[in-house]
């Protein structure tokens, strides 16, 4: 099969991966074999081509996310499971990924794809998406709350955020450059702060009265974390950070406002033993893929690319040239 690979640990780096002929895997065990239709492209992705992975053995085969057919399944896996099936799954990180015409996924993992949803539909809602989907129904706590401030609502996280905001009956307040204002009002954001020209905190404080958002949502920067909790939240709020970076936590007087601050791991429960969390990935993307099935959710796609125009699309991902999803298309 070809796939997408980074040959070895001194060849790090998105535009070192090379398209080559592999070895089909075999599907063992819990593994299903998937016959690639679809991926969905994500920052983690050149973040991993830059940076690999410990437990990588090369060459190994880069992406998390894929849409495509069942054409093999384990002697152990799932017997609801069945070759034939359209299914999509986000992937471990540490081992070999999607980029490739074929993939072994858990079986785990592994939601239906509805019959009136594409398979590109299905690949672009699964890393971004799920990540929203945890932070507001599994991490945020809703009681009494009303507003919430997503950073970079024109991306994969945001985008899909602040659709499940409003319809959790939220006002949404969104952060975004001038030239992906219209993208956000599409997706339903009440408020939109261009973070190039205006000052977040002061405009967050006006919008809701002096009083700071209840719930923000930050896969930006420590920087922008700490901003959020030391000015922005109202009290008795919560921060989901999707940072991989830490940060001293010591430093801060949570219980002077009572704040929470709670981290988001999306693709940790494959790496850990707790059964209902890796159960809950497929969950959380058969919830998603049915909310498009019906018209519930916008996916909004902003390219589709083909196999060959891979690595271009992640360049293009990696110097913030995006609008949107980048799904690529194998078949």
């Amino acid at each position: 099969m070809k796939a997408y690979i980074i040959s070895g640990p001194q060849n790090l780096g998105a535009d070192n991966l090379k398209l080559m002929d592999i070895p089909t895997p075999n599907a063992t065990d819990d593994l299903v074999l998937v016959q690639t239709e679809a991926v969905g492209l994500n920052p983690v992705d050149y973040k991993l081509a830059d940076d690999g992975n410990q437990n990588w053995h090369y060459p190994h085969v880069l992406g998390v996310d894929v849409a495509g057919i069942i054409v093999a399944c384990g002697k152990n896996a799932k017997t609801s499971l069945r070759v034939g099936d359209r299914v999509c799954g986000h992937a471990n990180l540490e081992e070999n990924g999607t980029f490739g015409e074929y993939v072994l996924m858990h079986d785990y993992s592994l939601a239906l794809i509805p019959e009136t949803v594409t398979f590109e539909q299905a690949a672009s809602i699964l890393c971004g998406g799920m990540s929203a989907f945890q932070a507001l129904y599994r991490k945020a706590n809703l009681t009494g709350k009303s507003t919430i401030l997503i950073h970079g609502g024109a991306g994969g996280v945001g985008s899909v955020a602040i659709q499940l905001a409003k319809r959790l009956g939220l006002t949404v307040i969104t952060t975004v450059s001038s030239k992906k204002i219209e993208f956000v009002k599409m997706a339903g954001a009440d408020h939109i702060i261009d973070y190039q020209t205006e000052n977040v905190t002061e405009h967050v404080l006006k919008l809701t009265n002096g009083q700071g958002v209840d719930i923000s949502i930050n896969s930006i920067s420590n920087e922008e974390i700490m901003q959020d909790i030391l000015n922005r939240l109202a009290y008795n709020g919560q921060v989901i950070s999707l940072s991989n970076s830490p940060f001293n936590v010591n430093m801060l007087d949570l219980a002077e406002k009572g704040l929470t601050i709670s981290a988001l791991n999306l693709g940790g429960a494959h790496r850990f033993h707790t059964l209902s969390e890796k159960a809950d990935l497929a969950t959380m993307a058969q919830e998603l893929v049915q909310m498009i099935a019906n018209n519930e959710l916008d996916p909004m796609i902003g390219k589709i690319i083909s196999f060959d125009n891979l690595v271009d699309g992640l360049s293009a991902l990696k110097a913030s040239q995006v609008t949107g999803k980048i799904v690529v298309k194998l078949s």
